[in-house]
């Protein structure tokens, strides 16, 4: 096993990620911007569809999705943790007998055949934890689709702005009562990450150039320490990505970079439209418009979102 898919493996497995990942959507703004920006592509996506694989299912929130639409969804993720999670959410959700459920890492998909799913799907960037493999990834999930594949993966231009704004997360906290530890980390921490924030150039050009974000071989020394570090993860930028796609055969290539407006907009107009159904509803029709314009597709929050048909 590779660095990056071992940390990635101790990571995710922790035993809170499944209950924490599947609460995203009701604690972080920009979690919803993304997730209803990904549903509305998909559900675009759904003719002559029978099956899908969803690599790097998480929870199962899409995986669940398809699976009520009648289609036979393979759920493959690194994390037990969050496995467990998206069985018990399918089977209250009465979908479990649609869905097979796998264990495994994106950067060995050699038992599935070529064009074993109608459609393909890779979500919230599991496709940039595989670095330095993430091309070789992106080229196995298009080998095994069929008809379709929709993959998103951390936007190199949308992450930058993270190295220069340590308090960006407090921006999209729903709830600031919340009691997700994150959260009220995110609260305590802010002034002291004020404080202590220092512009360095040097590194914002490194990440820039390089698409890391994080020193690689800190991440290993932290891991080899017994500790957890981030996931090593790639960002890409976005002709990089359609360059990849194109190589392997996807046409009709459609970009976009999902949180791009709602990360213009302060936290507390933020709260006001996500608390009000109506402007919550139209607010998240006007970011999927805006969003998928191309000349704003590299800033999206966190991730860069493709679909294509593949040949």
């Amino acid at each position: 096993m590779k660095y990056s898919e071992i940390i990635s493996e101790r990571m995710w497995n922790q035993p809170d990620k499944g209950e924490l990942e599947a609460e995203r959507e009701n604690t972080f703004i920009d979690d919803i911007v993304q997730k209803a920006h990904i549903e509305k592509e998909l559900l675009q996506s759904l003719d002559g569809i029978k099956t899908a694989f969803d690599g790097g299912a998480g929870c199962g929130r899409f995986s669940i999705l398809l699976a009520k639409k009648g289609i036979k969804v393979t759920h493959f993720d690194i994390s037990q943790p969050m496995i467990n999670k998206a069985k018990e959410i399918a089977a209250m959700e009465g979908v479990g007998e649609r869905i097979t459920f796998v264990k495994g890492a994106l950067e060995d998909l050699s038992a599935y055949a070529d064009r074993s799913f109608d459609l393909v799907m890779s979500f919230d960037s599991p496709i940039s934890y595989t670095y330095p493999d993430q091309e070789k990834v992106i080229g196995e999930l298009i080998r095994i689709a069929n008809k379709r594949i929709l993959i998103s993966v951390s936007s190199r231009l949308g992450a930058l702005p993270y190295l220069a704004n340590p308090i960006q997360k407090n921006q999209f906290i729903l709830d600031k009562d919340s009691k997700d530890l994150w959260v009220q980390w995110c609260i305590s921490s802010r002034d002291r990450m004020v404080e202590s924030f220092t512009f360095t150039k040097d590194k914002l050009l490194g990440a820039y150039e390089s698409g890391l974000l994080c020193d690689v071989e800190e991440a290993k020394q932290a891991y080899d320490r017994g500790e957890i570090p981030w996931s090593i993860s790639y960002h890409f930028m976005p002709d990089e990505l359609e360059r990849i796609l194109k190589k392997y055969g996807v046409k009709e290539i459609k970009m976009a970079g999902p949180g791009a407006y709602a990360r213009t907009i302060p936290n507390d107009i933020l709260v006001k439209i996500m608390n009000d159904p109506s402007q919550r509803e139209a607010f998240l029709d006007f970011c999927h418009m805006f969003d998928s314009n191309p000349y704003v597709c590299g800033m999206g929050k966190d991730n860069l979102f493709a679909k294509g048909e593949v040949e």
